[in-house]
């Protein structure tokens, strides 16, 4: 007996008792399904971070003030001894070559106000660089000065947001804005950029950088952006950073030095150990739809040991009822597969469709994996019953009532 005849008599058996191979598929359906949207929607995520890291640009090195030290079993500690300041900046744009832009920043809260309207929005204290290193870019006016001289002007560039909540469909270049208890001139709106990791870009105000320092009366940063030009270039250039500041601090490493490149590997790492165990969990599901493919199988065979007796009697030797009732499983959770496919790919289109924010990838490798799966599940929970029916003794089996 060859696979083919073994396919068409799986299916006949199917065709014959139609509720109880469907009912003994279902558990298959169902994992294959859960598989399906959950590592949809794993991958989807990993993608979504991916993507919002690239819009911000991928070849950037973040330095903080402060370093992190771990002290035993606690938790990390942030000890700071000098600020980062705009003198650090200087330096650092003269002494490292392999940084292209160094882009200074403070994020203080304050509210901006125009006649009677106001609102409460994040204020970036930047400068001209930190378009550049963001991808950030001006629809109409002009950005924050750059330059080693750090302005101290009072003019503000709005969000798309801001412009439209303070000022609606008024022209806003040229007028003057409180932000906090003091005067600032729009210069500038940005274009719209929309949200990137939980953060609206164009609910912003951006003022100078020293401006910013003078307004929250302070005199450090909160960081210091520095970008190369090619990805290759980021370690250099960290370490470039690294000793520069060492040397501005006689030494001393109270400072922070990120690779965003490097954050972006450990996020992408952790969401896809994320997808595994989801794509894991969902997959225990297919464990109990084997378990429940193998109980109908030996239900079968007592079932049909007569009919085993009879072909073994005109010729039919063992391993061709291993084989006739091994492919019956597999065709019973191979089609239970195709069934999970089909209903996986529905949810993800209909997920993508109903809620268009949710990240949801479908890939190829995710539907052959599912696939391969209840293939391998077939096969795994088919053996016992099919080798119990091969051992059957002809004889006793043409007895069997």
């Amino acid at each position: 007996m060859n696979g083919l005849e073994c396919v068409g008599l799986a299916l006949e058996a199917m065709a014959a008792s139609r509720v109880r191979s469907f009912l003994t598929m279902l558990g298959v359906v169902i994992g294959v399904t859960a598989v399906i949207l959950l590592v949809a929607i794993g991958d989807g995520a990993k993608r979504y971070v991916e993507e919002q890291f690239e819009s911000l640009g991928t070849n950037v090195i973040i330095l903080l003030p402060g370093r992190t030290q771990t002290h035993g079993a606690g938790p990390p500690m942030l000890h700071t001894i000098n600020p980062v300041t705009l003198r650090d900046c200087v330096e650092l744009r003269n002494q490292c070559p392999s940084v292209q832009y160094v882009a200074p920043i403070f994020v203080g809260t304050s509210t901006i106000k125009y006649q009677n309207r106001s609102r409460s929005v994040p204020v970036i204290g930047a400068t001209a660089e930190f378009q550049d290193v963001r991808n950030l870019r001006v629809e109409v006016g002009s950005f924050v000065p750059g330059g080693d001289t750090f302005s101290e002007k009072r003019v503000a560039v709005l969000g798309k947001t801001v412009k439209g909540e303070i000022f609606g469909d008024e022209n806003p270049l040229g007028k003057l804005v409180s932000i906090g208890e003091t005067k600032f001139r729009v210069i500038g709106v940005m274009r719209t950029k929309g949200r990137s990791l939980g953060m609206d870009l164009d609910d912003l105000v951006f003022v100078p950088v020293r401006a910013s320092q003078k307004l929250f009366n302070v005199d450090g940063l909160m960081e210091v952006l520095c970008s190369t030009r090619a990805h290759e270039d980021l370690p250099r250039a960290q370490k470039e950073v690294k000793e520069t500041m060492l040397r501005r601090h006689d030494g001393e490493e109270d400072f922070t030095v990120i690779n965003q490149g490097d954050m972006l590997n450990v996020l992408g790492n952790v969401l896809t150990g994320l997808t595994y165990a989801l794509g894991g969990i969902a997959g225990i599901s297919l464990l109990v739809g084997g378990i429940g493919i193998m109980n109908i199988q030996l239900v079968s065979v007592g079932e049909r040991t007569k009919e085993i007796g009879i072909r073994m009697a005109v010729g039919a030797k063992r391993r061709d009822i291993l084989l006739q009732f091994l492919v019956e499983s597999v065709v019973l959770s191979s089609v239970g597969g195709v069934l999970g496919i089909a209903l996986g790919g529905g949810g993800c289109a209909a997920a993508k469709a109903f809620v268009p924010d949710l990240p949801v990838n479908l890939s190829p490798w995710t539907l052959a994996v599912a696939f391969g799966f209840s293939f391998a599940v077939g096969v795994f929970f088919g053996v016992h019953p099919a080798r119990k029916a091969a051992r059957l003794n002809p004889i006793e089996a043409l007895r069997y009532e």
